[in-house]
């Protein structure tokens, strides 16, 4: 009776600190993407609609605005690519990109992650994904430490394959909108068509009006803005030398457009000269004028012919490109209205091997230098900007470009943890050993004993709180979820050390029944069975329910197992919540590292422990239940029994701590957790009494009977 009221003081601690925590930790529905899309872009005027690229098959983006200006680019995960996470769904985000292709912000918009549902903080996983920004979508990221030429990301204890997904899903979707998109530094964007000048599209114009809409760009530099780039270097002016007494005054004002678009040309040049120009340019050469006015010049006067113009260069994408002796044109007449006037007017050739796309951005450097000395000088450099009008160019779709094929995430993730599968198979062939020499081992109970102890601590030291390999009742509904829906082994390759545990499991299930792993490979249940050994040591007074009432108690387990798996079929990630009547996540996957609740209720547990064995694992545990069903096709039954088991003799039946032997003598292999101390007792010849009768008859029969040195066996 006292043991009843224990079991219902537990059952009612159970359903208070359970199912309200349960209902607490429900989280939100899917996050919004605008509102993200405006957190990440405070200085947006306009959002785009979702637009594939390069085609109907295309990556969705939308496209972020400040007036006309494009800030930058933002997609969400789901749209582009969808990676299963360890839920079997995908991780949904929202990325947001800068036209460099530097990531922005990452935002988490929905995610049905068990273990970040109830167990780890959602936060870990938003500061995971903070990571990430001002990182470029062409770096290769690791999850963790190691490599080269890589970006390290801290990982998240507890969810490492969670995160490994999420890495995977966001550097793969990114690198197919990067592509997509065409963003700088990435390889899909080299390889991109360059843009063609519309020949047919001419519109006359004046010099004002080529200014004013951007087809001729200006760079204009004052003795001040020379002064202070060389500030803090040897070639700075002293005061004594008039620095800032002129700091108005012009240095130089440089106009420069490209001549092969006949809009600019043509105006520009006039016809006659512009055709002349069009038919001296080799295919692919581009044609750039310059005119500048000022103190500066930038032909330079250190140029010689067979030489480089040192003052003048330009830069795309990395290259730049110089200009020699044999690629330039002096430039006497402008036709065009409105012209000022120049010092200096020059037309500059970019040869065709520098593979110059004029659709794409590029600069005008104007390299200044100031001479120190008689020998030496200091350089610095002013850059102008150039971006063609669109409406001069036809701009190809950019290919979109498969990334490189890339080794499954599944056989990196077992790659990473070779080590915890080279130990758990090596434990794995050692336990199966033991079993197949069970009849062996049990004749010498201290080893098996001790052997058996050290196996349990490594099963919750190395199995449960390093490697986290502790199964739940959530893989079992995930496989059958999996199974009534679109099946794919990937899902469960995601995590190795699980995924051997329920393959060995399944495999002993068959052979031997459930006992092989509730005896050998749980973690919560070798920690109970240890601290259950502790307390027997330290002579702590143990409580055992009357059969009949232990035979009562069966049944909770089976009911919660239904009960979860009626709640699964309506919402799996409700389920998981409530499968929290597992304290695995709390003992095992986060070492006690949980809310108040959670850490009473497994601590609870684990007391009960103390003074009746495995209470958890005999009453409560619905995985238990679950593997009871496949073990009813068990094949073999390698637990002896004798016709005397269970009348009259009924030693191993008193001596079972799970009180798996019925009165009739017969092991009820549900319930049996495979300890083997039964097979001990029945190979000791000193211990099971049909044994020791038989010991008797043959010491009489010989003649040596001594029945004071034969210790008298009670058959109960």
């Amino acid at each position: 009776m006292r043991f009843l009221n224990l079991s219902l003081t537990a059952g009612w601690l159970l359903l208070l600190l359970v199912v309200p925590a349960a209902q607490a930790l429900t989280i939100s529905a899917a996050r919004p993407a605008l509102p993200a899309i405006d957190a990440a872009f405070p200085e947006a005027s306009r959002i785009g609609d979702k637009t594939p690229i390069g085609g109907d098959e295309g990556p969705q983006v939308r496209t972020v605005y400040r007036v006309d200006q494009v800030l930058g680019y933002a997609y969400e995960t789901a749209d582009v690519l969808a990676v299963p996470a360890y839920s079997g769904e995908p991780v949904n985000m929202l990325v947001a990109l800068d036209p460099e292709g530097r990531f922005v912000d990452i935002q988490v918009l929905e995610h049905h992650e068990p273990i970040l549902l109830v167990g780890i903080p959602e936060q870990k996983l938003f500061d995971f994904t903070d990571q990430y920004r001002g990182l470029r979508v062409g770096d290769r990221v690791r999850v963790g430490t190691g490599g080269t030429d890589v970006h390290n990301v801290d990982a998240i204890t507890g969810a490492t394959v969670t995160v490994m997904v999420v890495n995977e899903t966001l550097m793969r979707s990114a690198l197919k909108v990067g592509q997509a998109l065409g963003l700088a530094g990435l390889s899909a964007a080299d390889q991109a068509p360059p843009a063609t000048i519309k020949r047919e599209l001419f519109t006359e114009a004046d010099w004002p009006t080529l200014t004013g809409d951007g087809s001729i760009r200006r760079l204009r530099l004052s003795r001040g803005q020379v002064d202070e780039a060389f500030a803090g270097t040897r070639a700075a002016k002293g005061q004594g030398e008039g620095r800032g007494q002129h700091k108005d005054e012009l240095f130089i004002d440089l106009y420069y457009a490209p001549l092969n678009v006949p809009t600019i040309g043509r105006n520009l040049l006039g016809d006659d000269q512009y055709d002349w120009l069009m038919a001296d340019l080799q295919p692919g050469d581009q044609a750039i004028a310059v005119f500048g006015k000022g103190r500066y010049s930038f032909k330079g006067n250190g140029y010689v012919r067979g030489g480089i113009f040192d003052r003048t260069q330009l830069q795309q994408d990395g290259k730049t490109i110089l200009f020699h002796d044999s690629d330039y044109h002096r430039l006497s007449d402008v036709y065009i209205d409105g012209f000022p006037g120049f010092d200096e007017m020059m037309i500059f050739i970019i040869r065709d091997h520098y593979q110059f796309d004029p659709g794409a951005p590029w600069q005008l450097e104007l390299v200044v230098r100031r001479q120190i000395g008689a020998l030496d000088s200091v350089f610095t450099s002013f850059y102008g900007d150039y971006q063609i009008p669109e409406v001069y160019i036809d701009r190809p779709a950019p290919p979109v470009v498969e990334a490189p094929e890339s080794e499954p995430l599944w056989v990196s993730i077992w790659r990473e943890k070779a080590f915890q599968i080279g130990v758990l198979s090596v434990s794995l062939v050692l336990l199966t050993t033991i079993i197949f020499l069970q009849d062996a081992l049990v004749r010498y109970p201290r080893l098996l004993h001790n052997l058996r102890h050290l196996f349990l601590a490594y099963t919750v030291v190395f199995i449960g709180w390093y490697a986290l390999g502790q199964l739940s009742v959530v893989n079992v509904f995930t496989f059958v979820h999996a199974v009534m829906s679109d099946f794919h082994w990937q899902l469960f390759l995601l995590d190795p050390v699980i995924f051997i545990l329920w393959a060995y499991t399944a495999m002993t299930l068959i052979l031997w029944g459930r006992g092989i792993f509730c005896g050998w490979l749980c973690p919560f249940g070798a920690l109970q069975e240890l601290l259950n050994q502790l307390a027997r040591k330290l002579k702590i007074r143990q409580f055992e329910p009357p059969f009949a009432v232990h035979q009562r108690l069966w049944a909770l387990k089976y009911i919660i197992l239904l009960v979860l798996f009626a709640i699964s079929l309506e919402s799996l990630s409700e389920a998981e919540r409530y499968a929290e009547v597992e304290p695995f996540k709390t003992a095992i996957m986060l070492k006690f590292q949980r809310e108040w609740g959670y850490v009473l209720y497994a601590g609870l547990l684990l007391f009960i422990s103390l003074f009746t064995r495995k209470v958890y694992c005999r009453y409560v545990c619905p995985l238990g239940a679950a593997l009871v069903i496949p073990s009813k096709f068990r094949i073999f039954d390698w637990l002896r029994r004798r016709k005397e088991c269970g009348n009259p003799c009924k030693v191993c039946a008193n001596e079972c701590e799970i009180q798996a032997i019925e009165p009739d003598g017969h092991i009820n292999a549900n319930e049996c957790h495979y300890c083997l101390d039964c097979q001990m007792t029945y190979f000791n010849e000193q211990k099971c009494p049909p044994l020791v009768a038989k010991a008797r008859k043959r010491r009489k029969q010989a003649g040596t009977d001594d029945t004071d040195r034969i210790p008298a066996v009670e058959v109960r």
